[in-house]
């Protein structure tokens, strides 16, 4: 098998630091391996399959040494920058920021629903927003079987989606501290604003997840509406998923239609109190997906309780498994 040339850009974050685990738990073909950051980290040394690497400093000549693929997660204008200058070096840019998730010409990927997007890359693909990833790859196999007329979105979303910063907020907060990155506290409070608000009232947070859906599972037409809250638990999102279906379902059907979807977990036994929660989903790469329910206000619907570590399905884990794809595509070739 043939190996490749890997950079990880943004590797001292919370979430690159998720890159180098899930790297090692899955063990890709890796012939060399480049740790890139911002002036403030250079220097700093990190240990990647009990060898250490000095960190660089990020900058138009690192991409000068046939790196195949690039993992990105060093913020929106890092990538806006650099992801074009590794593309033109012929390296394929798998990017963790919203820059290029909209563009209509990079691909935005979750493996379980539309790998073959992969392909259509011209050396950058998008990974999506963590709150859009757990619900497509739900949402993807309802699509498929019965259609879909119209998707409510209402999240409660860990401090750890807000990056290091919103996860000391809740660890200080819970000292009597005030924030520091969120408006309010956050612990034992609820904040219905994630992102900045956008003049239709929707928060940036909530635009993604309509947008991105309809783009991960192309359809333009699909009606989706979104609220999303930062809640005080420190990893793992939550969302409560309502969807209109355009065909009638049994609901054991429906249930063994996500049991046998790639990358799900139901776990739905009310009488044995069994559902998903943060504490379970926390530190795993699948989605759980629980409370299934006939919404008896429609024709058609159905309530969904889906769950997901967000720092890893909801990025990190996402990203390589993009990767993987991506060298299966290669190795094709």
């Amino acid at each position: 098998m043939k190996k490749y040339k890997l950079a990880v850009v943004g590797v001292t974050g919370m979430v690159g630091r998720t890159f180098l685990k899930i790297l090692e738990e899955r063990n890709l073909p890796i012939s060399e391996i480049f740790f890139f950051a911002s002036s403030r980290s250079a220097g700093q040394k990190i240990t990647f399959q009990n060898k250490e690497y000095v960190i660089e400093e990020l900058n138009e000549n690192s991409f000068d040494r046939g790196i195949d693929i690039a993992l990105f997660s060093a913020g929106g204008s890092v990538s806006q920058k650099y992801a074009p200058i590794a593309a033109e070096k012929g390296c394929i840019v798998i990017d963790n920021s919203s820059a290029w998730r909209m563009d209509p010409s990079v691909p935005l990927v979750v493996p379980e629903v539309n790998p073959e997007d992969i392909k259509l890359n011209r050396g950058i693909i998008a990974n999506p927003n963590c709150s859009t990833i757990q619900a497509v790859v739900v949402l993807k196999p309802l699509y498929d079987k019965y259609g879909i007329k119209r998707v409510v979105f209402s999240t409660y979303q860990a401090v750890s989606g807000a990056g290091m910063d919103g996860y000391k907020d809740l660890e200080n907060g819970l000292k009597g501290q005030a924030p520091k990155k969120f408006p309010y506290p956050i612990a034992g409070n609820l904040l219905p604003h994630i992102d900045v608000f956008t003049e239709n009232g929707y928060t940036k947070e909530e635009m993604k997840m309509i947008n991105e859906t309809r783009k991960i599972l192309g359809d333009d037409s699909l009606r989706i509406t979104a609220t999303t809250v930062r809640v005080p638990v420190f990893n793992s999102h939550s969302e409560s998923i309502n969807i209109e279906l355009e065909k009638p379902f049994e609901l054991e059907d429906l249930k063994n239609t996500l049991k046998e979807a790639p990358g799900i977990v139901v776990q739905d036994d009310p009488g044995n109190n069994l559902y998903p929660m943060p504490i379970t989903a926390n530190g795993r790469d699948e989605v759980f997906v629980g409370r299934i329910r006939r919404d008896e206000s429609v024709e058609n619907g159905v309530n969904l309780w889906v769950v997901a570590d967000n720092i890893r399905k909801g990025a990190a884990t996402n990203t390589v498994q993009i990767a993987q794809k991506l060298i299966e595509y290669l190795d094709k070739e």
